[in-house]
């Protein structure tokens, strides 16, 4: 059964919650802390299909330089081969963001990492991805691009992500958001996922319902599913 380890994700969301309310203030740093039913990454489960715990840091100057830490539990490496003992996906980023007359505009490298112990001759998932992102009104589009191998894919280095996103405030604290992505990765099937869902903000909490999709053929973690989630920033 999952009820325990669920019940104890909840109770450490609570406390990372509560804790850094106490602490919230005006300033450069701000936190982040969440719950998901399923963390889906560009369309695929990185959890089969299990809960995450999910948190992170941030540091954003007034120049418009900013740095942060993001984490979260995963088990797409350790399930796809048993040799491999790795649970955690940590992403450490930095850029540069501003905005020209209504375009925002956001530059930055990315670096994944999975900490762990791998068998000898694995190809390591650890992955550092240029960025650059626009942004106008509801409307946003990020491409991002791989100067390493793409998450263990053999000489896959030049692979190419495009996301389109739209994000509208419909009121009442209600916002609807759409997304649509493509993947293109050297020498595998390149491929479409897309998102669609509403979230809530309540009571200093916000509150996701999603739905996502991609058009990959026979790969259980990449079919149409609903994903729940709960987050906290401060």
């Amino acid at each position: 059964m999952r009820t325990k380890p669920l019940a104890t994700a909840l109770a450490a969301l609570a406390t990372i919650a509560a804790a850094g309310a106490a602490h919230a203030g005006d300033g450069p740093f701000t936190a982040n802390v969440g719950l998901v039913s399923d963390y889906a990454y560009r369309g695929s489960s990185q959890t089969d299909e299990r809960p995450a715990l999910q948190g992170g840091f941030d540091y954003a100057h007034d120049s418009g330089l900013y740095a942060g830490v993001w984490g979260s539990n995963v088990s797409w490496l350790s399930d796809s081969n048993p040799n491999v003992h790795n649970s955690l996906e940590l992403d450490i980023y930095g850029g540069y963001k501003g905005t020209i007359g209504a375009i925002g505009y956001d530059v930055g490298l990315l670096q994944y990492y999975y900490p762990g112990s791998y068998p000898k001759g694995f190809n390591s998932p650890d992955t550092l991805e240029g960025y650059i992102g626009l942004s106008w009104e509801f409307l946003s589009f990020k491409y991002s691009y791989a100067f390493t191998d793409l998450f263990g894919y053999d000489r896959s280095d030049g692979s190419q992500y495009y996301d389109l996103g739209a994000a509208v405030d419909v009121g009442g604290g209600f916002t609807l958001a759409a997304h649509v992505g493509y993947s293109d990765i050297k020498g595998e099937d390149d491929y479409t996922d897309w998102k669609l869902g509403v979230t809530k903000e309540f009571g200093g909490f916000n509150f996701g319902l999603h739905y996502v999709d991609t058009d990959v053929d026979n790969a259980d973690l990449a079919d149409e599913r609903v994903i729940l989630s709960i987050a906290k920033s401060f």
